[in-house]
């Protein structure tokens, strides 16, 4: 079986990649594992180098792998040399930071010293999606490697180009044969790789489906894993916020990486006597964002990464009308088809009104460019709203009272709040969510020890 590397803004095939058999597979494994042997013995100071290595060729090279991920994927081309500095970033972070995060720490008890060491596991399989196709797989690369894990990357089927390039980056560093590995492969092969007893962990990043899938298989091996889901963010303005500003941040938080992104906001929920200034202006803004071609940097929406997504997404807006939702603008294909020259997986901006539970706008995830507006009396309806969905990853909160923001932040069901800024992650903080968006934690001091043994030492 060959991968397939397709341009989505065009249509055009970039490149086919054979699939490893189930023997390359094996050796690339067993290549991991000898790997780990060896780099688990390795010091801090010497992981931190090769990573500050990978954080250079990141950035001397940012134009290329740039251009890699906006061909494959459709990332507007200035997201995608955003996307490669933030992962120069995490390097370098975890360089700094990790000998101080996994510390052994000494603990009073009744021997002469007791306390805890952080050790690593082994080789941990890392399935990981195509929307930020370098940061996701980064954001676990970084510190696992740190730690003293080694990688095994199943990426999506349709970044395989991406998938090889990040190896790339981890050779060119300066790191260890099979430090790093990449498996290219389709999710008919995870059972047999989890199953493998040389994989100690899993982390995965992908749909609620894909999740349940993972966590059943690695149950039955009692693999230790990290999920990150989906998420339908809630974005709750309050009656004391600029409408006008809120709908600014409001389209920026829906529209990046052209609206598929895990944590951008998807329901908005203006109190009522604001709302109507909220929802025009949040319209004006979605009609002036120019789609077309990625590559162009005064594009700020491409194409969806695939026909299917393209179709499901518009299947969710046309069964959300029919529930009695209303659009106020977009809510189509671009011709109907595709983009100028009828190809392309493009979709308009849209902004769906009148939106209530029940409807797939409200209930799904819609991985995107749509925002789906519902209208609430009060701050209170707006969390009971809010809360009234299965994933909980990330939310916002928009007001000038603070402390009433901190103490609607913790009634919010959700993996993080954001109060007057847009749901991002950040290296320095724990990044993760509740309830069908997953469980455990990526990135900081958190992060870090999701992935590791905490082993307890106690000596009399």
């Amino acid at each position: 079986m060959t991968l397939r590397s397709v341009n989505p803004a065009t249509e055009e095939l970039i490149a086919q990649y054979d699939e490893h058999d189930d023997q390359e597979i094996d050796r690339r494994i067993e290549r991991a594992w000898t790997a780990f042997l060896s780099w688990r013995e390795t010091s801090f100071a010497e992981r931190a180098e090769r990573m500050r290595a990978a954080a250079k060729v990141l950035r001397d090279d940012q134009d290329e792998w740039a251009d890699v991920m906006t061909r494959e994927m459709g990332k507007p081309i200035e997201q995608a040399e955003g996307e490669a500095e933030k992962c120069a970033w995490v390097c370098e972070y975890f360089a700094e930071q990790a000998e101080v995060f996994l510390a052994g720490e000494e603990i009073a008890t009744d021997a002469s010293k007791s306390g805890v060491r952080y050790d690593p596991l082994g080789p941990v399989l890392a399935i990981m999606p195509w929307n930020f196709p370098f940061w996701q797989v980064f954001r676990f690369a970084a510190p696992g490697l740190m730690a003293g894990n080694v990688g095994l990357l199943k990426h999506a089927e349709n970044v395989p180009g991406c998938a090889l390039a990040i190896e790339e980056i981890f050779h060119a560093a300066g790191f260890p044969d099979g430090v790093f590995t990449t498996l290219l492969t389709t999710p008919e092969n995870a059972p047999a790789i989890i199953a493998d007893e040389r994989v100690r962990a899993v982390t995965l990043t992908g749909s609620v489906r894909a999740g349940r899938a993972v966590a059943a298989e690695a149950g039955k091996y009692l693999k230790k894993t990290v999920l990150e889901l989906g998420g339908s963010d809630p974005f709750i303005v309050l009656e004391d916020y600029d409408p006008k500003e809120a709908a600014k941040a409001a389209t920026t938080a829906r529209t990046i990486n052209s609206g598929e992104s895990c944590i951008a906001a998807k329901r908005f929920f203006p109190v009522e006597s604001i709302a109507d200034a909220f929802e025009e202006e949040l319209v004006r803004q979605m009609e002036a964002l120019t789609v077309g071609d990625p590559l162009d940097r005064s594009v700020k929406i491409g194409p969806m990464a695939r026909a299917d997504l393209r179709e499901t997404l518009h299947d969710q807006v046309e069964r959300s009308v029919a529930a009695g939702a209303k659009v106020l603008t977009g809510g189509a294909p671009i011709d109907g088809e595709g983009g100028e020259d009828g190809k392309g997986y493009f979709y308009r901006p849209t902004v769906l009104s009148g939106v209530t539970p029940g409807m797939p706008a409200f209930d799904e995830e819609l991985f995107g460019p749509v925002a789906a507006v519902i209208r609430v009396r009060d701050a209170d309806e707006a969390v009971a709203l809010a809360n009234r969905s299965e994933y909980g990853l990330g939310a916002s909160v928009w007001t000038e009272d603070r402390a009433r923001a901190e103490e609607l932040a913790g009634r919010i069901e959700s993996g993080s709040v954001f109060v007057n800024g847009i749901v991002k992650s950040d290296p320095r903080l724990p990044f993760g969510g509740v309830k069908s968006s997953g469980y455990g934690r990526e990135l900081s001091a958190f992060g870090i020890r999701e992935l590791v043994n905490v082993k307890t030492l106690w000596m009399k």
